[in-house]
């Protein structure tokens, strides 16, 4: 098992450029814990005493109101890397994150990250880094869902999910989990992704979803195609 893990370790962008022994060390001081799905990790507010390494299954953050409502800010698989924020500033956590499947996570204490950070400069690289890319990402997120259209915030997001070379989308979402992610309703979602299927730009069957036409969905999820269809 512990080979495993150190295989997942070198594929995140955080610790990849760690010597194997090294990545032994970090196993060692970590936690591995199996949650199931639906799970609560941790929640808002909590600590943000761990970085949290996804070794399998699925899991997703999510910003929630005070009403219950939650909007989805990104789902993650294996060899994703959650929690750079509050292990760079030490402050606690800003989101909740829930397991979407069985999954192993490995707790690496921020301790063990920050004594990393002060020997191997790349990883210290890697986490400023990764600190930026989880800046821009919302920052991203907010102007989307400021100046798009509901459809083209569809396509974007379909064209993010990792696929095969059949274009079938791995991880496959329901549109509910769609709609949190996008801050609407499946209703909507729905209507979206029925007009990109009567365009031949996607098959959607039950909950599987491939891309059939990724150059088309491209040209109209950054504005160069007109909308035809009714937004929301």
């Amino acid at each position: 098992m512990a080979t495993n893990v150190i295989e997942i370790l070198r594929k995140s962008e955080l610790l990849r450029a760690l010597p194997t022994e090294d990545l032994e060390a970090v196993v060692a001081s970590s936690r591995l814990r199996t949650f199931r799905r639906g799970q609560i990790v941790c929640t808002t507010g909590d600590p943000g005493d761990t970085l949290i390494v996804v070794i399998s299954g699925q899991v997703k953050v999510v910003a929630r109101a005070a009403d219950g409502a939650e909007l989805t800010l990104t789902f993650v698989g294996p060899g994703a890397v959650l929690g750079e924020v509050s292990v760079a500033d030490g402050g606690q956590r800003s989101a909740d994150v829930e397991t979407m499947a069985e999954s192993q996570l490995l707790l690496v204490p921020r301790e063990t990250v920050q004594a990393v950070c002060a020997r191997v400069p790349a990883v210290a690289q890697a986490l400023a880094r990764a600190v930026a890319a989880t800046l821009r990402q919302a920052n991203e997120a907010t102007s989307d869902l400021v100046f798009l259209d509901l459809p083209r915030r569809v396509a974007k997001l379909l064209l993010s999910r990792p696929r095969g070379d059949d274009g079938v989308i791995g991880q496959q979402l329901t549109q509910e989990e769609y709609a949190r992610r996008l801050g609407s309703t499946r209703q909507s979602v729905n209507i979206a992704m029925r007009e990109f299927e009567r365009r031949g730009w996607i098959e959607v069957s039950d909950r599987t979803v491939t891309v059939r036409q990724p150059a088309a969905l491209a040209r109209f999820a950054y504005g160069q195609r007109a909308w035809q269809g009714r937004d929301a």
